[in-house]
């Protein structure tokens, strides 16, 4: 078994390729269903944010695996493979398991250290949990991942001060007005990057807080935790008239704004300066704003050089982690490379234990009058006989499991012990349980399917 990664974020792929490849709520629990019924991939996660698109699995075969994986992004997103196959990255087994250990910990993250990412990463893996598209590599891999970023942000100074997207754009602010006080400042959208920019607003002086939202509670609830205003997207015409800084953050499919749009309201303002900051993939705001006077806008990739005065300082912290991280490496692939010993020792116990119990039988038919209690010490002492002969056996195969020579190790146990038989039965048992795992996997996605059609 192989694990991937192939992926695309904000150091491989502009924005305009990342927003084609952004997956919807709905869709990212249809894609992981599908997704895991193509061939030669057993386990599959899927991560999106706005700065990357990742696909994780485990494959029989690696080569099958990226074929059929890429095969799925072009088809899932209607792109031709041609025109993203320079933007994508594909990392196998190690490299993917320490990729996944640096995105949780936000190493790799546009602003280096930042914590949402972890959020995101345990959200994706509970969603492939829930879809049944996890087992037992990812389900290992991704709580160490998880475990390790938590104490990571714990034990270094990698979080500290801890920035995100929204606070780069807060950053970039100040350096274009210098400072916040006396500015009106229109946040679009009320969710979570939204909530984080206006935090970050409020910490940095601003004294007006606008939420337009297209639900007038919810953009009602974050304006009230500043003792800001709020109103509607159809209201957004208005409160643009006003606004110094528009900072936007919203789920939409399409742009919100635009030139035809804003030329009107720029009129009304008399021409006054407007910052505008799209945080949001795929984009909010129209890049044909750029042609309007005295309007200057920034999207997510423009704040790469803000986030980079942040790397000089965390860099040291960042050396510490990737130490951390090699430890980490070093015990996950331990476990993973003695994972198919566990089937072996458990066909081993099983045989001896057969092999126990059909001694007990014919002890029982040839001492008829032995007790219950004679019968219980008997069964108990060739118990403890079959534990012992079993215990070193059971402890060199995990030690050389481990070596180089692990596979051939693993075969020659299974030949010396004769447990093919047991092996294949248990395999065929394993194989009927998946199958009927899919058939109900299938009937509840029937049924999502009919909740929530295309």
């Amino acid at each position: 078994m192989d694990i991937l990664l192939l992926g695309l974020n904000y150091k491989t792929a502009p924005v305009e390729i990342r927003e084609k490849f952004t997956f919807s709520d709905d869709g990212t629990a249809r894609a992981l269903h599908l997704l895991s019924q193509t061939k030669s991939i057993a386990e599959c996660i899927i991560l999106g944010t706005c700065n990357r698109t990742e696909i994780y699995v485990v494959c029989d075969q690696a080569n099958i695996g990226r074929d059929y994986t890429r095969r799925f992004l072009a088809e899932w997103f209607g792109v031709e493979k041609e025109q993203f196959k320079d933007h994508l990255y594909i990392k196998e087994n190690e490299q993917a398991i320490e990729h996944l250990f640096r995105v949780s910990s936000g190493l790799d993250s546009m602003v280096m250290g930042e914590t949402q990412i972890l959020g995101q990463v345990r959200d994706a893996f509970l969603l492939g949990q829930e879809r049944q598209t996890t087992g037992t590599v990812f389900n290992t891999l991704f709580k160490q991942a998880i475990t390790f970023a938590k104490r990571a942000h714990t034990e270094t100074a990698i979080g500290q001060n801890a920035v995100s997207v929204s606070y780069a754009a807060v950053e970039l602010g100040k350096k274009i007005f210098g400072s916040f006080a006396g500015k009106s400042v229109l946040i679009v959208g009320a969710g979570k990057m939204s909530e984080l920019t206006a935090k970050h607003l409020h910490a940095n002086g601003s004294e007006h807080v606008m939420v337009a939202n297209r639900t007038l509670e919810r953009a009602q609830l974050l304006a009230e935790k500043f003792k800001g205003d709020s109103c509607t997207m159809e209201q957004l015409p208005e409160a643009l008239l006003t606004a110094d800084i528009v900072i936007s953050s919203t789920g939409a499919t399409g742009y919100v704004l635009g030139k035809k749009e804003l030329a009107p309201i720029m009129k009304q303002r008399k021409h006054r300066p407007l910052f505008m900051v799209d945080i949001a993939v795929p984009r909010d705001l129209n890049p044909d704003l750029h042609d309007l006077d005295n309007v200057f806008l920034y999207d997510i990739d423009d704040l790469e050089g803000i986030v980079a005065s942040n790397v000089a300082e965390r860099s040291r912290e960042a050396e510490r982690l990737d130490v951390m991280i090699q430890e980490e490496i070093v015990a996950f692939t331990t476990w993973y490379q003695t994972l198919g010993v566990a089937p072996l020792i458990a066909a081993l116990r099983d045989k001896a234990n057969t092999i126990q119990s059909e001694a007990m039988r014919k002890i029982e038919n040839k001492l008829p009058n032995l007790s219950e209690r004679e019968m219980h010490i008997i069964r108990k002492t060739t118990k403890g006989i079959v534990n012992q002969l079993l215990h070193d056996p059971v402890v060199r195969l995990k030690e050389m499991a481990a070596t180089k020579d692990g596979e051939e190790v693993l075969d020659i146990f299974e030949k010396m012990f004769a447990l093919e038989e047991i092996l294949e039965r248990k395999e065929q048992e394993a194989i009927w349980a998946d199958d009927k795992n899919k058939q109900t996997s299938s009937s509840r996605e029937q049924v999502f399917a009919s909740r929530f059609p295309d």
